[in-house]
C-alpha cells in the first residue's frame, strides 16, 4: 500500500445544514470546490468539524458522492466514521467505500466508554477485513484513547495506515511519534500547535484549523517541508489567537462563523447545535480582520 499518498494536508470539510436540519448540497459542493482549489493533500467528510456523530450512512454516502463529482486531481478522500458498534461502522464503511472514499478515518467507540484494549484491536481488525479500505485512527476519544503501545500492536493489522492524535496535546503527539512513527502514519490534530509538531516530523495533519484557513496551513506545511522555519512559524503565530477562540466545547459553530467571516458560507450547524454567539462573533471579526 502507498502511504505516501496519505500524507500532508487532509483537510476536514465542514457539513452545511439548512434551517431544516438537512445537508445544503448546495453549499457543500462550493466548498468543497473552494477547498479543492488551496493545494490541501486530502479532503476528509464526515470527522468532527463535519459533525460527523450527526450523519447517517445516507448522507456520508451523499458527502463522498459530491465530492468525488468535483475531484478532479483526485486527491484522497479519507471519509471519517464515528459509530458505536463494530457493525454500523462496517455498513458505513462499506457504504462510502462504494461511493468512492479512498480511506476511512475512524474513532473508537464512546457510548459509555467504549470498550477496552482487546475490544478496540477487535474493533479495527474486522472493520479493515470487511472493507477493506486503508483505515487512519482518529484517537480522540478520552475515556477510550488508544495509546502508543496498544497503537503498535493495531498497526499488525493489515490496512491500518495512521493515527490521528487527537488527545494529550503536543505531548500525546510526541508520545506517538516516538513510539510508532517509524511504521505508522503519524497526523497531527493539534491545532494550536501545528507548526510544533510540524517541526517534530508529522506525516501530516487532520485538523479543523486546515479547513478554516487552508492556503496558509499548506503554506506552512511546505515551508517546514522546504525548510523554511521562519515563514512557517509566523503563520503559526498569526492563527494561534484564532485557533484560541474557536477551539473547545461546540468549536463547530465557531468554525462555521470563522468561515463566514472570511466571505464564504458553512450554512448552519445541525440542531440542537446553535451558531456562533454575538461574543464570539465579535472575537473571531476582530482577529480575522487583522490576518
Amino acid at each position: 500500500m502507498d502511504k505516501e499518498r496519505f500524507k500532508g494536508i487532509i483537510a476536514p470539510v465542514v457539513t452545511p445544514f439548512t434551517a431544516e436540519g438537512t445537508i445544503d448540497e448546495d453549499l457543500f459542493r462550493k466548498e468543497v470546490k473552494y477547498l479543492l482549489n488551496t493545494g490541501i493533500d486530502g479532503i476528509s467528510p464526515g470527522g468532527s468539524t463535519g459533525e460527523g456523530a450527526t450523519l447517517s450512512d445516507n448522507e456520508l454516502v451523499r458527502l463522498v458522492q459530491i465530492i468525488q463529482e468535483e475531484n478532479t486531481k483526485r486527491i484522497p478522500v479519507v471519509c471519517g466514521i464515528i459509530r458505536n458498534s463494530t457493525y454500523a461502522a462496517i455498513n458505513a464503511g462499506m457504504a462510502v467505500k462504494e461511493a468512492g472514499a479512498d480511506a476511512l478515518m475512524i474513532t473508537p467507540t464512546f457510548y459509555l466508554g467504549g470498550t477496552d484494549e482487546a475490544g478496540n484491536y477487535e474493533y479495527y481488525k474486522k472493520i479493515a477485513e470487511s472493507v477493506g479500505l486503508p483505515i487512519i485512527i482518529y484517537n480522540v476519544i478520552a475515556d477510550n484513547e488508544i495509546k502508543p503501545k496498544h497503537f503498535k500492536k493495531i498497526l499488525e493489522i493489515e490496512n491500518v495506515i495512521g493515527i490521528k492524535q487527537s488527545v494529550g496535546g503536543i505531548q500525546g503527539f510526541l508520545d506517538m511519534k516516538m513510539s510508532c512513527g517509524d511504521r505508522g502514519l503519524i497526523y497531527s490534530a493539534t491545532d494550536d500547535m501545528l507548526y510544533m509538531t510540524f517541526d517534530m516530523g508529522a506525516d501530516g495533519a487532520i485538523a479543523a484549523i486546515l479547513s478554516v484557513f487552508p492556503e496558509l496551513c499548506v503554506k506552512m506545511w511546505r515551508t517546514i517541508k522546504e525548510g523554511d522555519n521562519k515563514t512557517a512559524k509566523e503563520i503559526h503565530n498569526k492563527l494561534y489567537p484564532i485557533w484560541s477562540v474557536i477551539k473547545g466545547p461546540q468549536f463547530q459553530r465557531r468554525v462555521k462563523a470563522a468561515i463566514n467571516l472570511q466571505g464564504r458560507n458553512a450554512g448552519l450547524p445541525r440542531h440542537p447545535l446553535l451558531e456562533a454567539t454575538e461574543h464570539e462573533l465579535t472575537m473571531l471579526k476582530d482577529l480575522i480582520s487583522k490576518l
